[in-house]
């Protein structure tokens, strides 16, 4: 079983180059309702929920290891790229896409419904 991230309508909204983390850091985000774990990375940023879905640990506090995150609270692996449980892939925590433009640093939010 694959994890694929299902579509969604989204907004591009700017970020403020001062809250994005250098790399081998992360930081918190609290954005339009959403708290997001930003981890800095060699590639650039990545934006995941910060709640593991589990118990609602935070990842942010994880260990990167390899392109994911482990969660603290008890050991979950999540896939930044995809959000996906690393073995499960069924179980998952929102993305956000980050990305640098023309216009600066934008990151993909769900739309308001």
């Amino acid at each position: 079983m694959t994890c694929a991230a299902e579509p969604a309508a989204s907004r591009r909204v700017p970020l403020d180059p001062a809250c994005l983390p250098p790399p081998g850091i992360h930081a918190v985000l609290q954005l339009q309702g959403h708290s997001i774990a930003i981890f800095g990375m060699d590639d650039g940023w990545h934006a995941i929920a910060d709640s593991c879905p589990h118990q609602g640990a935070s990842l942010a506090g994880g260990k990167l290891e390899g392109g994911a995150v482990q969660c603290p609270a008890h050991g979950l692996r999540f896939d930044l790229a995809t959000g996906c449980l690393r073995n499960a892939p069924a179980l998952r925590v929102a993305v956000y896409p980050i990305e640098m433009g023309p216009d600066g640093i934008t990151i993909a939010l769900p739309c308001k419904e």
